[in-house]
């Protein structure tokens, strides 16, 4: 069922909402409050009801009643965040399309901002800064924030390529939806359902523009959520991956291009890999061995862009699938870091200083063995 309006603003905003019943007023309440009645007019909010188990349904529909720029879908069953994106994609009726996810919100003056520079720049693609938020309330700047500095005018990812390494998600991008008919893009099925979705945008995009302004706050350590998810469903990262090279390969077959992305693909497969929180030790070894997968049968002929560093060689671990190797590293490299901050406070008696190097070391030589 749609709540239905004949209005064409400028801007939609697609919610999808499953399970967030705690969140889920202060994430409409970012978007819609405090607007001008100009502002109102200009923007749309399209909910998802996922099928969400708890009282959401009934938040939405009182929310919605009396605002006639609230809209709400309602799916009978549980699709998943991707798929219930483009349900209400398929609904919403703004020239240009933000996704927010239902447990985050925006800053203060986020849509006012947002708006002024759709009206100045009309591009196809806005991105858009944000602060990690977690729990305690710590606000962290993500590291690819940097990025966004000095971009005051619309750019193509030749001019600026390292816009490419920007957080790869759909919610700080605002995408004109035409240009997402262009491009054919949907959202498929499975966790990191982002990747195959964010990517090409920039890539397709003829005109970028730059908001170099937090507009968005990302929740972290949110119980239920993906990247505080245990699960074997972190695999779904390998198809994703997939079908983003598919659709690189058909629509922009630059060796370059290629090049950046395998980058980015294994770094990306490094974070999850060693992150606690994702996967259960006694999924790591398989999850590498996919990862080590996946770089044989991506590698650029021509080779591409490791980092500096540990990273590097954990990508060089990779390109072996010496797993053992990667596993001595791990463990060497987090005992450096709780040596470092040992260091920081008054140390006790075995606590050596050059056990981190040491340790280091060691894992590098175990890296020409693999």
């Amino acid at each position: 069922m749609v709540t239905e309006s004949t209005r064409t603003p400028l801007l939609s905003f697609v919610v999808p909402v499953y399970g967030v019943e705690a969140y889920l007023y202060q994430c409409l309440e970012s978007i819609l409050g405090g607007l001008t009645v100009d502002e109102s007019d200009a923007i749309e909010l399209v909910a998802v009801d996922d099928a969400s188990p708890d009282r959401c349904g009934e938040m939405l529909q009182s929310y919605a009643a009396g605002r006639p720029n609230v809209r709400v879908v309602r799916l009978t069953r549980n699709v998943g965040l991707g798929l219930a994106r483009n349900a209400g994609l398929e609904q919403a009726r703004g020239r240009y399309v933000w996704f927010v996810d239902s447990d985050d919100w925006l800053p203060p003056g986020a849509v006012t901002t947002v708006l002024a520079r759709l009206r100045r720049d009309e591009p196809d693609v806005l991105l858009l800064d944000h602060l990690r938020v977690h729990e305690n309330g710590r606000l962290e700047v993500d590291a690819s924030s940097h990025l966004l500095r000095g971009v005051p005018d619309p750019v193509t990812l030749d001019e600026r390529p390292e816009l490419l390494r920007v957080q790869h998600t759909a919610w700080n991008k605002v995408v004109r939806r035409d240009f997402l008919d262009e491009l054919d893009l949907r959202f498929h099925p499975g966790w990191y359902e982002d990747i195959p979705f964010s990517h090409p945008l920039l890539i397709g995009a003829e005109r970028i523009s730059v908001l170099d302004q937090v507009c968005y706050r990302y929740r972290q350590g949110r119980l239920g959520a993906i990247t505080s998810t245990r699960s074997g469903r972190h695999f779904d990262a390998f198809a994703q991956y997939e079908r983003l090279f598919e659709w690189v390969d058909k629509r922009h077959p630059d060796p370059e291009l290629r090049a950046t992305l395998f980058t980015l693909m294994i770094s990306h497969y490094l974070v999850v890999v060693g992150n606690d929180d994702r996967l259960h030790p006694h999924l790591r070894r398989a999850f590498f061995r996919r990862v080590a997968e996946h770089y044989r049968r991506f590698l650029p002929p021509e080779g591409y862009p490791q980092p500096d560093g540990v990273p590097g060689l954990k990508h060089r671990l990779v390109g072996r699938d010496s797993y053992l190797a990667y596993v001595a590293l791990r463990r060497a490299h987090r005992m450096a870091g709780r040596l470092r901050g040992q260091r920081a406070a008054p140390a006790p008696a075995e606590a050596d200083p050059a056990a981190g190097r040491e340790a280091a070391e060691q894992s590098t030589a175990l890296a020409g063995q693999g």
